[in-house]
């Protein structure tokens, strides 16, 4: 009886090793899906300050450099209405200061990819 137990855990191993191995190469053939890309504008980098100038770069490799923020200015004193330089400089500002939130989010996500997670 006892030789007959060990034969049946034996066969029940070595049934349950196969369905296994089949199993395993099952899940190794399917198609993996594709990985997933961000679009090529997506900011991924942003160098630099408003007084020294932002460099740009994106997925896709294209580099953007905006005009420093002294420049900005200096071509927005160019306009004819005080109302019209006054628009533009604010515009410049936000952008300036839009460009320093992205920076800072950037090397925010940078630092929170690298953190371990509970569970992983």
């Amino acid at each position: 009886m006892r030789m007959r137990t060990i034969g049946l855990m034996v066969a029940t191993g070595l049934v349950t090793g196969l369905l296994a191995l089949a199993g395993g190469a099952a899940a190794q053939e399917r198609p993996r899906a594709p990985r997933w890309e961000p679009a090529g504008d997506t900011i991924v980098a942003v160098e630099g300050d408003a007084d020294l100038g932002f460099t740009i770069h994106h997925y896709d490799g294209t580099v953007l450099s905006p005009p420093t923020l002294s420049e900005t200015t200096a071509e927005c004193g160019e306009y004819d209405t005080e109302v019209a330089r006054t628009a533009c400089q604010v515009e410049a500002e936000t952008w300036f200061r839009d460009l320093a939130d992205v920076q800072a989010a950037i090397a925010w996500a940078r630092y929170d990819a690298g953190r371990p997670r509970p569970g992983r």
